[in-house]
């Protein structure tokens, strides 16, 4: 279906003129960026599910250098014990 750092088509065009949105958060809300102009938006899962189109680009498959607005995925710090 979908994942984090995806970039998904959503069926009706953002008001910059692209249809290319990057997935930040993933859980009850989906939080997505675009493409194109850098806004964000966030909304519940049931109407994000409802709105995309199809998904363009895994996050494993993104070409970085081409996509000005991307956000490359880190790996997770470890946690402070305080040890």
């Amino acid at each position: 279906m979908f994942a984090l750092g995806d970039l998904v088509q959503m069926k009706k065009p953002h008001a910059c003129g692209t249809n290319r949105w990057e997935i930040l958060r993933v859980g009850m809300d989906i939080r997505i960026k675009c493409m194109g102009c850098g806004h964000m938006i966030m909304m519940p899962r049931q109407e994000f599910t409802k709105k995309m189109k199809k998904v363009l680009t895994a996050a494993a498959d993104v070409a970085a250098a081409n996509e000005p607005h991307y956000v490359q995925p880190r790996p997770l710090d470890p946690p402070n014990t305080g040890l």
